[in-house]
């Protein structure tokens, strides 16, 4: 998966297809709120399984009843990557199976 950093129309371009993401600054970020801290423990859990199998990690924050993520690419001096906007889709797939909303 290419590491090169995306251009502000390609990272657009991929948002319209991830609703409730965002461009915070120069990252990539969601937060999700759950139905309760032992859930929102679950999809932390799940979510940094995912993180291991694309050994691509995140700053991920837990709060009582939230989750929330900020995606940006390390090796690519911190910009935007088509690696985040793979893990973004898979933390999409994964949130509604822990009632994340």
């Amino acid at each position: 998966m290419s590491v090169a950093p995306l251009s502000p129309e390609e990272i657009e371009d991929r948002l319209a297809e991830l609703p409730g993401w965002s461009l915070a600054g120069d990252r990539l970020a969601r937060t999700y709120r759950l139905g309760s801290h032992f859930a929102a423990t679950a999809l932390v859990v799940h979510i940094a399984q995912t993180q291991e199998e694309l050994n691509h990690h995140s700053d991920l924050t837990l709060g009582y009843d939230t989750v929330s993520l900020t995606l940006s690419t390390h090796s690519a001096g911190g910009a935007v990557t088509e690696k985040d906007f793979e893990l973004a889709r898979r933390v999409e797939a994964l949130a509604p199976g822990h009632g994340a909303g």
